[in-house]
């Protein structure tokens, strides 16, 4: 019988004239974690060269809102799939090398000019958590691949249960891929809960998913891929100056339903958008599905979601006390939070809600949380067979129910090591930072003739702004654009100066383009934030506001900060009018 020679030694360590996939693998076993403690962690270095390699791209005092030196976008879309995998092995610090390349021209949401959306820099906590959960792995799909780890998800259903005044006992949630992921939850859960055989025969009848005009347009997505159908949503018109649903409209839609005997999956409470920050009215919403439930002999109860991935962080106001003002907030600054916190207090009401940390979390991308009330109802209607190779090694298996089979840990200790970092005095600062940044911001706005705030009504994240020619009295031109059809005309014309100024602002900053010695900030704008008062049911596209946006989340942003922003936008302007 013929024999082979290992290419292992005695002291199981592989001989130098081993075999050439030997040698190879000798030469990778650097490019892994160690399993054991050693004198020397060879991960622990690269990480730190990586950082270190990916630091140098930060820019300089005063420096552009964007990583490294180049802002110019390499790709050749032509022919960048004009690539095999190489033949031969590289090693791991050439392609640790060539990723931070891959950065080069990224937008800096850790730099004080960056204010385009509501893209936040990241907590170091949550990074770290976020890079440790990468190093071994966790699979928060059943106890034994994720063991305690598992536990920051248990954690996070208390923590937030708490937040919106459920039974922390009874709060579930998973972390999902965004709030699209969360959305789609929800219309997975209304589904079940709904039509009562759709898990196994199919959606055959058409329920309808309710929500404002305001709604995210993720409510595509999430009844398209979920079999429901984009025409079965049903949009409630808004209030012209809140943005909220509309709750005589809603109540037409409800009352429609019952007497047609048309099923109601689900109504979505948009519970603050990202530009008009709108709140629906979701405890009278709740008081109307109530009143017009589903014929209970034929379907479940229509379920109540709310849609908060923007501003749910508000809530952390709950705990405030606003006539001691410990944290000391402007007189000016005070009552908007207030009211804010306010208007989420209602979510109590709602069956499950939707939660972004990568938004008011300041958490790395992607941590969204979908939150249900009543856990046991959730995850026995959707409720799977196990698997003949997973095994059950602790009570919390999501593997039975989710939608994710791999289901990395990363949102969740993102999330988790936020709030346990952040806590409720943590989120008061820095949402309340935002707000007096802001209300700063408007001031200077109002302090100019030809600009005006757009949203004054709102208090959230952002402002939105129109900048006229010089000499127009901003307010009065605005004033007549919102109200007046026979100034359509005109509306358009601002509208088309509004997005002019936007693209060169955008241009500037991507050139490093400075104002007043400074670089341009990286802003962006809306093409259609509300629609004029006479065209409620915005069937004119064109009789719609344009705006600039600026969302100063970042807890970098300064007063002298606001002040260039203004500067530049006019600087902006007068270089498009002086073009045209």
């Amino acid at each position: 019988m013929k024999t082979y020679e290992s290419n292992w030694n005695s002291d199981n360590q592989i001989k130098d004239d081993a075999s050439n996939w030997a040698k190879y693998r000798k030469e990778m076993i650097s490019a892994f974690p160690a399993y054991q403690k050693e004198t020397s962690d060879p991960l622990a270095a690269a990480i730190n060269k990586a950082v270190k390699a990916i630091d140098q791209l930060r820019p300089e005092a005063e420096g552009p809102a964007y990583l490294g030196k180049n802002p110019e976008l390499t790709i050749d879309f032509d022919h960048v799939k004009h690539i095999s995998m190489p033949a031969k092995m590289s090693s791991a610090d050439k392609v640790i090398d060539d990723t931070v390349e891959l950065f080069e021209g990224l937008p800096n949401w850790g730099h004080p000019l960056t204010m385009c959306n509501v893209i936040p820099q990241a907590n170091t906590a949550s990074i770290i958590a976020a890079v440790l959960s990468e190093i071994y792995s966790p699979n928060i799909l059943e106890g034994e691949y994720s063991w305690n780890v598992h536990r920051a998800e248990l954690e996070s259903a208390g923590m937030l249960g708490n937040l919106f005044g459920w039974n922390p006992d009874t709060t579930g949630c998973l972390y999902t891929y965004g709030g699209s992921g969360c959305w789609t939850y929800h219309v997975k859960y209304a589904l079940s809960r709904v039509l009562h055989d759709s898990r196994t025969k199919g959606v055959r009848t058409d329920a309808k998913v309710i929500c404002s005009q305001q709604a995210h347009y993720t409510m595509l997505n999430s009844t398209d891929w979920m079999g429901l159908g984009t025409d079965n949503i049903i949009k409630v018109r808004t209030n012209i100056n809140t943005n909220a649903m509309d709750l005589q409209h809603l109540e037409e839609i409800l009352k429609d339903c019952k007497e047609k005997n048309i099923p109601v999956a689900s109504v979505v409470c948009t519970m603050g958008t990202t530009d008009a920050n709108a709140f629906d009215p979701i405890a009278q919403v709740r008081e109307l599905m109530d009143k017009y439930p589903n014929d209970s002999t034929q379907y479940g109860k229509a379920l109540l979601y709310a849609d908060a991935v923007v501003c749910w962080a508000w809530l952390a106001f709950r705990e405030y006390d606003f006539e001691k003002n410990p944290l000391e907030f402007s007189a000016d600054v005070l009552p908007l939070i207030k009211a804010n916190c306010e208007a989420l207090e209602g979510v109590k009401f709602a069956d499950a809600i939707g939660v972004d940390f990568h938004k008011a979390g300041w958490s790395p991308y992607a941590s969204s949380c979908f939150v249900y009330q009543n856990c046991d109802e959730f995850e026995n209607l959707l409720k799977r067979p196990g698997s003949a190779y997973l095994q059950p090694r602790s009570p919390y298996n999501p593997l039975d129910y989710t939608l994710e089979v791999s289901r990395a840990a990363t949102g969740s200790l993102a999330g988790w090591a936020t709030m346990k970092y952040f806590g409720y005095e943590g989120f008061q600062a820095i949402l309340g930072g935002i707000l007096e940044n802001q209300n700063f911001l408007r001031n200077i706005i109002a302090a100019h003739t030809e600009t005006v705030c757009v949203n004054p009504e709102d208090h959230g994240l952002v402002t939105l702004f129109r900048a006229y020619p010089e000499g127009v009295i901003a307010e009065e031109e605005y004033r007549k654009e919102l109200t007046d059809p026979a100034y359509k005309e005109q509306l358009v014309k601002n509208n088309i100066l509004t997005k002019a100024i936007g693209d060169k602002l955008y241009h500037w900053f991507r050139n490093g383009k400075k104002v007043n010695g400074r670089c341009t900030p990286y802003l962006s704008f809306s093409t259609g934030f509300r629609v004029a008062e006479y065209n409620r049911d915005a069937s004119d596209p064109e009789a719609c506001i344009f705006a600039l946006k600026a969302f100063p989340m970042n807890v970098h942003v300064t007063p002298d900060i606001m002040r260039h922003v203004i500067d530049c936008v006019l600087a902006a302007r007068d270089e498009v009018i002086s073009e045209q």
